[in-house]
């Protein structure tokens, strides 16, 4: 990819060359969708970018970024464009239907010796797979001991680096119900609250692009996918349906955002369960 330089680059403005490929980059890359009424946001982004690599425009950025030199940089850029929000707890009938009716049926396997798998992907700061720890725990103190982990992975390292840290502020903290909190996270010194290493236990975290292999072995029990898919474009999406079905145990639980949709090609592979809850259809039926 090249781009002519733009007499404007010294203010700091992003040409139309150079945010199409950018906005090309981050759809190969990541599957990003990055329409022209984004390059403001793009241009903001990135400029904090700048300084890291040591170049003094996003003209220059751009070239570097699409260049052979620029591959390491890609997935700062990844980072730097993704939207990172995330709450405790969040969508709280996706964890009535945990506690209700998958739990049981997995905490009686650990029990018996069997282990159990869950997937929280694109898991940003943390507070999801650890949302989910902590129901679980709720529901059977004993998982800490038990053949249990669950899994976050997201594509931004940082956001990787936050969730293993497991500090989060007050407010982050403000919707968790007080007893919960109180088992599971302790005042941090610097204020805010950390996750108890109970909890950490049967959490593991791991930078992830989900375009890219999944290295994982085994299959889950459960995958959270939520919130995520929205940021794709349909081919990218309709791509992944299929992979989250082979990565999930006959008829595994399957959780998605309030805004996404299972696309027609793969509708028949899950059986809706709720409200963007899905259990996937076993091979052959």
């Amino acid at each position: 990819m090249t781009m002519a330089s733009d007499p404007q680059a010294d203010s700091g403005a992003m040409s139309e060359a150079a945010f199409t490929a950018i906005s090309q980059l981050a759809r190969s890359e990541a599957g990003l969708v990055l329409p022209p009424g984004k390059a403001t946001m793009v241009q903001s982004r990135l400029r904090k970018r700048l300084h890291q690599v040591g170049l003094k425009d996003l003209e220059a950025y751009a070239r570097f970024v699409c260049s052979e030199e620029g591959v390491s940089e890609r997935r700062y850029m990844i980072s730097a464009l993704t939207t990172n929000v995330s709450h405790f707890f969040r969508e709280a009938h996706h964890f009535k239907i945990l506690r209700d009716l998958v739990f049981p049926e997995l905490i009686d396997r650990a029990r018996a010796g069997g282990r159990v798998r869950i997937w929280s992907a694109g898991c940003s700061s943390g507070q999801e797979p650890y949302s989910i720890a902590m129901a679980l725990l709720s529901a059977a103190p004993d998982m800490a001991q038990r053949d249990v982990l669950i899994l976050g992975s997201d594509i931004d390292p940082n956001m990787i680096q936050f969730a293993e840290e497991a500090t989060y502020s007050d407010q982050q903290v403000a919707g968790i119900e007080k007893d919960v909190r109180s088992n599971y996270m302790t005042p941090a010194t610097q204020g805010g609250f950390t996750v108890t290493p109970q909890v950490r236990k049967i959490v593991r975290f791991r930078e992830l692009n989900l375009l890219g292999p999944w290295p994982m072995r085994g299959q889950f029990d459960i995958i959270f996918c939520r919130n995520v898919v929205i940021y794709f474009d349909q081919q990218t999406q309709a791509g992944l349906w299929p992979r989250f079905h082979g990565a999930l145990v006959p008829s595994g639980w399957f959780f998605i955002g309030h805004s996404e949709r299972i696309s027609d090609a793969s509708v028949h592979l899950y059986q809706s369960v709720g409200q963007t809850a899905y259990r996937a259809v076993p091979a052959g039926l």
